[in-house]
């Protein structure tokens, strides 16, 4: 009898620690409303498809703590984003806005940032169409 109740109550102590432990886990969503972006998929989808038959594609690279964006059309822009999202910790996300530039190049400086996977997002009108190009990168 004894070991019953030594059991049941082992068990309620073991279950008991595990709701603990995962009441404490931070869970990060890719995004707070990702609802709404999966309602808009295939509007990116499309975005895509517009990217892809460009002659020139926009180009992504990580240098000095910085995203490097070589963008041939920058000048014919009419607005654009930028997003740098860490799927593992969302306080590492960054976002940024685009204006027609002069040159091909731009720089934008990562205030904080861990190595570690990004998913990096690019948005922009140009010619009245919408466009979106996205690059995984590893910092």
């Amino acid at each position: 009898m004894k070991w019953v109740v030594g059991a049941f109550l082992f068990f309620g102590l073991f279950i008991g620690s595990l709701v603990v432990i995962c009441v404490r886990e931070d869970i990060n969503l890719v995004s707070k409303d990702y609802y709404q972006q999966e309602l808009n998929h295939q509007e990116k989808i499309v975005q895509q498809q517009n990217m892809n038959q460009l002659e020139d594609k926009p180009q992504l690279t990580f240098e000095n703590n910085s995203i490097r964006l070589l963008f041939p059309f920058s000048s014919s822009m009419e607005k654009g984003e930028l997003y740098v999202m860490r799927p593992s910790d969302d306080k590492l996300d960054q976002h940024f806005e685009l204006n027609a530039m002069d040159g091909d190049s731009q720089l934008f400086p990562l205030k904080v940032w861990e190595k570690g996977l990004y998913r990096v997002s690019l948005t922009w009108t140009m010619g009245g169409k919408n466009y979106y190009f996205e690059k995984v990168m590893v910092l």
